[in-house]
């Protein structure tokens, strides 16, 4: 895995609350929680893509057969190869 150092700022507050949460051994250090935090959110944001689109299934009408055609196609979307 290759190592990317990211520079930014934080205020004083949030800074001192990341300093707390590492010091209370829950993290290694400052790198590992934004990692832990960083995870989550794609976690979240996975999650929320995955409530869209079964929505979006649910409101498209009425089911239809699933044939080997139709599942090549929902793969290929899937996958984001769509045509």
């Amino acid at each position: 895995m290759s190592a990317n150092t990211m520079s930014f700022a934080l205020p004083e507050a949030l800074r001192r609350y990341v300093d707390q949460r590492v010091r209370s051994g829950a993290y290694g250090n400052t790198s590992e929680y934004l990692r832990e935090l960083i995870r989550k959110d794609q976690e979240e944001q996975a999650k929320k893509q995955l409530r869209e689109l079964i929505k979006e299934g649910l409101g498209s009408g009425r089911g239809r057969q699933v044939t080997p055609k139709v599942a090549a196609e929902l793969r290929e979307k899937a996958l984001g190869r769509a045509r």
